[in-house]
């Protein structure tokens, strides 16, 4: 038989009984910092306010190529998510409108005229943001604005 002894059992009690004691010490003060803050109350508040939201700075974007009267052009431009599309023999002059809420639209066009004489513009809520006009053989031109 093995002998038990009472020093043993003691000194084994003594680290479980302060480890009891550290862990709910520890659980009540994280339970009362919870409640200073107020982290678990779930009060609702009703109110006549709409949980609806509304666009607070709607943006039309004009994206225009224009040049010689009935010339063509191949144009490539980025719509309102940012995908990209092509038009092959576009008729100038040419336009595209972008509505949107979004806060930031990359607006950007590309051309190329086959003609001497190409431009391109960036309209921003009536405000040319920016605009470029090219005088050459097989005209190409770009606009950006990266700012809307």
């Amino acid at each position: 038989m093995t002998q038990v002894s009472v020093r043993g059992l003691i000194m084994r009690g003594w680290l479980l009984l302060v480890a009891v004691i550290v862990v709910a010490v520890a659980g009540f003060s994280v339970y009362r910092l919870h409640g200073m803050f107020g982290s678990h109350h779930d009060e609702s508040i009703d109110s006549d306010i709409s949980s609806e939201i509304t666009p607070f700075n709607p943006k039309e974007v004009v994206l225009e190529v224009f040049g010689t009267p009935g010339a063509v052009a191949t144009i490539n431009y980025l719509d309102v998510n940012a995908a990209p599309h092509q038009v092959v023999d576009a008729t100038l002059p040419w336009s595209y409108t972008i509505r949107t809420t979004q806060p930031a639209v990359i607006a950007n066009v590309v051309a190329q005229g086959d003609n001497a004489f190409i431009g391109c513009r960036i309209n921003v809520n009536g405000v040319v943001t920016d605009e470029r006009v090219v005088n050459r053989v097989a005209a190409y031109t770009f606009c950006l604005d990266k700012s809307s």
